[in-house]
């Protein structure tokens, strides 16, 4: 029997989840969650106690992830990325099947480099400024644009430096970051490849052969009439672009080769970030205020917000429900263990939003008395399942939200059916290959 404390906790978490992905009259994600994590601490599902517990967990990912951000907005006004975006349309030689290439290439690494959301900020507008000067039809234009953000979202599997969900349950799980760089890498990269070539042959007859350009060379320097930041200055700076990404690059290495000296990745990410204002500053004489502007700072009590609501659900025995029901079956082994969080993760994610999903799955998980390895196996799993599985709906993934925002906002169409159309042959079998190639690859470096 359900009783009224477990019914109103349910209603209080499923409305904070609707109105953070519906965002009514463009509110932000935080506020609803927010107003949802008080509620349920005034009504007392949520203690003192478990505050403590939840701001510890999720201060350092957040951070880390915001530092990415804040490099990004450097990179951005320094004409970086609009930069990026012209010559991939001269790299591409007319080739539209090499344009193809060139964009998931670009969503990879710029999700490498900063993170999930930043990358589809960043890579999205590039898109669209390539496509619209390119002048291509609607057929011609889908194949960039779903590509550009599956992988560009499914690419945060690989490090968990990427997305502030692998952070915050990675932490929880006490695997350290080049522990989960060792076993993820592989089987991530085989479902990202993956994804991408299904993607190709689905839409092969839409990608152009020719792109229809005379001559791409003969263009000036600045070939957009609305350029992504019309604030920045249009001269290119070569060695200040080289000196930017080298930062870019020693502060994400220094994540894996600092880290097991116990040197938190907070602290890393922001040095870097202020290392690369210094810069700009140096050879720019650009303020912080438009980092100090433009960051997310509300992405602290996002995550802080999130996880208090996922702990009402854990202490009213959503956990329980989970390990009763999937705890036998995942002690059987590492195939089990895989095939079963994977697929549960990605079902909560595409329901719920991967966020919370993968909190869930991952608090589940460690209460199962599972031993280390095979603990660690469910967890990358739900991994798996958080940032490939939930791809299949465009409510799985924060991510996949704010793209579907931004094709609004310069009027592309883009429905929820049409996005489920391609998904649905392409994720399925992504996720399947993804958690196949994790099992055995765990086969080889863990068990």
């Amino acid at each position: 029997m359900v009783d009224f404390s477990t019914i109103l906790m349910l209603i209080i978490f499923t409305l904070s989840i609707a109105f953070m992905l519906w965002r009514p009259k463009g509110i932000n994600e935080t506020i609803p969650v927010t107003i949802g994590a008080a509620m349920i601490v005034v009504l007392g599902f949520v203690s003192i106690q478990d505050l403590k517990n939840i701001l510890s967990i999720v201060s350092g990912p957040s951070l880390t992830i915001l530092s990415t951000i804040m490099m990004s907005i450097v990179l951005e006004s320094i004409g970086f990325f609009k930069w990026i975006a012209q010559n991939i349309i001269i790299k591409s030689n007319n080739s539209g099947i090499r344009l193809y290439v060139y964009i998931n290439l670009l969503c990879f690494f710029m999700t490498m480099l900063f993170n999930n959301d930043g990358s589809i900020l960043i890579t999205t507008p590039i898109i669209i400024h390539i496509i619209r000067f390119l002048s291509l039809k609607p057929h011609q234009y889908t194949p960039y644009l779903i590509s550009g953000a599956l992988i560009a979202t499914a690419s945060s599997a690989p490090i968990a430096v990427s997305n502030i969900s692998n952070l915050i349950a990675l932490k929880i799980v006490g695997l350290d970051l080049n522990g989960y760089v060792k076993i993820m890498f592989i089987p991530s990269m085989i479902g990202i490849f993956t994804m991408s070539l299904l993607l190709y042959f689905l839409f092969r007859k839409s990608i152009p052969k020719q792109l229809g350009l005379i001559s791409i060379h003969d263009k000036p320097s600045n070939i957009f009439t609305h350029p992504l930041d019309p604030s920045a200055d249009t001269d290119i700076d070569h060695h200040l672009f080289k000196i930017c990404i080298a930062v870019v690059v020693i502060t994400r290495g220094a994540f894996f080769a600092l880290s097991p000296f116990g040197i938190p990745l907070e602290l890393i990410g922001l040095i870097g970030a202020f290392v690369l204002i210094a810069i700009r500053w140096f050879k720019r004489r650009m303020g912080i205020k438009d980092v100090v502007m433009n960051s997310p700072w509300h992405i602290l009590l996002f995550a802080f917000s999130m996880y208090v609501l996922v702990y009402g659900l854990k202490n009213l025995g959503l956990n329980t429900l989970i390990i009763t029901t999937f705890k036998e079956i995942v002690e059987q082994g590492a195939f089990n263990a895989t095939i079963i969080m994977g697929i549960l993760t990605t079902v909560l994610s595409n329901i719920f939003n991967n966020l919370p999903a993968v909190m869930i799955g991952t608090l589940a998980i460690t209460e199962m008395g599972l031993n280390p390895a095979l603990l660690q196996v469910a967890y990358l799993a739900n991994v798996i399942g958080s940032d490939i599985g939930s791809l299949l709906t465009p409510i799985g993934t924060l991510a996949t939200l704010i793209w579907m925002f931004i094709l609004k906002k310069h009027n592309i169409r883009m429905t929820w059916g049409k996005y489920i159309s391609i998904t649905i042959l392409i994720i399925p079998v992504a996720l399947t290959v993804s958690l196949l190639s994790l099992y055995l690859w765990v086969l080889l470096v863990l068990l």
